[in-house]
């Protein structure tokens, strides 16, 4: 896998000791094992205020939501670790969301940034559905709502809180390999669609 390929991990949780920012860096760091080059971003960096179309309408999309938009725009594959909130996405990450793809600039086409990219997604659930249902709802916002090209490989870690080690890796195996697997197919396959708007 070419060094050149860039990967951006985010977990859909600002709390402290959220799971997601730990299956999050734990996939940051896989990647960084396999020679792809990582960055490890967390939202909770960027606050954003609560989308209004008003405040949109006097002020813009918040510098943050700028910032965060030129983070991924240097990256070629995201991989967003979500927990469930009550079946759907985080209020946190849906906002973000929302507010960047309201990020305009001159002669770009409408949401470019999730149009140009490969995501992956994955979550980390104390109960034992391992937020799958959350990944759905994000899944339908990444595709449907900005058109997204997003993986159907993905990993859920149900019971999370007894999931990882001392070492930050998870316990079972063939989660740790299924993790592995997921880091590696986006790379791959944001590679390939690099190339692709390279023209290569």
């Amino acid at each position: 896998m070419p060094h050149t390929t860039r990967l951006l991990f985010l977990a859909g949780s600002a709390r402290e000791g959220s799971l997601n920012k730990r299956l999050a860096k734990l996939a940051h760091d896989v990647a960084e094992a396999n020679g792809i080059a990582a960055t490890l971003a967390d939202i909770g960096d960027y606050p954003m205020p609560i989308y209004d179309g008003d405040t949109e309408a006097k002020e813009g999309p918040p510098e943050n939501a700028r910032k965060l938009k030129a983070l991924m725009e240097v990256h070629h594959g995201v991989f967003i670790a979500m927990p469930e909130y009550n079946a759907s996405v985080t209020p946190l990450l849906k906002n973000t969301l929302d507010w960047m793809s309201r990020v305009k600039v001159e002669g770009e086409p409408p949401l470019a940034v999730f149009k140009t990219r490969v995501f992956a997604l994955g979550a980390a659930s104390p109960g034992g559905f391992g937020g799958v249902r959350g990944l759905t709802a994000l899944r339908q916002t990444m595709e449907l709502g900005l058109g997204a090209l997003v993986l159907p490989d993905q990993i859920l870690v149900a019971r999370a809180n007894e999931a990882f080690d001392d070492h930050g890796h998870l316990k079972d195996k063939g989660q740790m390999d299924l993790l592995k697997a997921v880091v590696q197919r986006l790379a791959r396959a944001a590679h390939v669609m690099r190339g692709a708007e390279d023209g290569a």
